[in-house]
């Protein structure tokens, strides 16, 4: 592990400071008046997902974070834990709490690939791709007329999850949608 002056913790980086492992989401180093300069970043704890704000002085180091990825596979939520098996060892089954990744598993499909980001050697958070093809399990049909409200309806994946669409969406057509905002992206033709 490299250990990081406090004008290399630059945003992207993870580091780890009082023993967990943190993401640097920005950093900005000035200098006020006749002090030393200082590094203000933002944190996010990679297991919690909780943002603090530290202030790092010219003395101060950080160590690199160890941070390992593996793949993945998604197998199923059950009484409040989502479990997650190694791609190539099924044996090695690990869970999350449900609360934690339930805004990730809304789009996974059972034996999905995800990647799992691994701090010294425990599994902390799941990765999940950007974009998913998912199948529309309930689409109320379209009501002529139904266009003030800029014509767009709720529909039910077959994950369970639920998506504002275009009124052509129907059941059984697989659309595309953006893991990161929830909202749909285009329609995709069945192969």
């Amino acid at each position: 592990m490299a250990v990081l002056s406090y004008n290399e913790i630059l945003s992207k980086c993870v580091i780890t400071y009082n023993g967990e492992p943190y993401e640097v989401l920005s950093a900005h180093i000035f200098r006020m008046q006749q002090r030393k300069p200082v590094n203000q970043t933002k944190l996010r704890h990679l297991v919690t997902g909780k943002v603090t704000e530290i202030s790092f002085h010219q003395n101060e180091t950080v160590t690199e974070a160890d941070i390992e990825k593996m793949q993945a596979q998604y197998l199923y939520t059950n009484r409040e834990e989502s479990w997650f098996a190694e791609e190539g060892n099924p044996k090695n089954r690990f869970s999350f709490p449900a609360d934690a990744t339930h805004d990730k598993i809304q789009w996974l499909m059972p034996n999905s690939t995800v990647e799992i980001l691994t701090y010294e050697e425990k599994p902390i958070t799941v990765t999940i791709p950007v974009k998913v093809d998912l199948e529309v399990k309930d689409a109320p049909p379209a009501v002529k007329g139904n266009t003030v409200s800029g014509g767009n309806k709720l529909a039910i994946l077959v994950t369970g999850a639920k998506v504002n669409v275009p009124l052509f969406i129907n059941t059984g057509d697989i659309i595309r949608i953006n893991t990161d905002s929830g909202e749909y992206v285009e329609r995709v033709e069945k192969a």
